[in-house]
């Protein structure tokens, strides 16, 4: 690698919009997010399955997938 052209690779200090913080590295000091893993819905389990026109039901009559176990 070159010298004096890399940015430097400092802790920074990531928030959410939840406001939760975090540390980790980047080139950055502060970077802010919209979500994160304390907030997002699929790791909440709060995430819902949306059914645009019938698409899941007609794909599972077409190939023949019950939803009984």
């Amino acid at each position: 690698m070159k010298e004096g052209i890399h940015p430097n690779y400092e802790k920074a200090v990531i928030k959410c919009a939840c406001g939760m913080t975090y540390e980790a590295g980047s080139t950055k000091k502060k970077l802010r997010v919209d979500v994160c893993a304390n907030c997002h819905p699929f790791f909440t389990g709060k995430q819902k399955l949306v059914d645009t026109g019938g698409r899941v039901d007609k794909f599972k009559k077409r190939f023949g997938i019950s939803d009984d176990k």
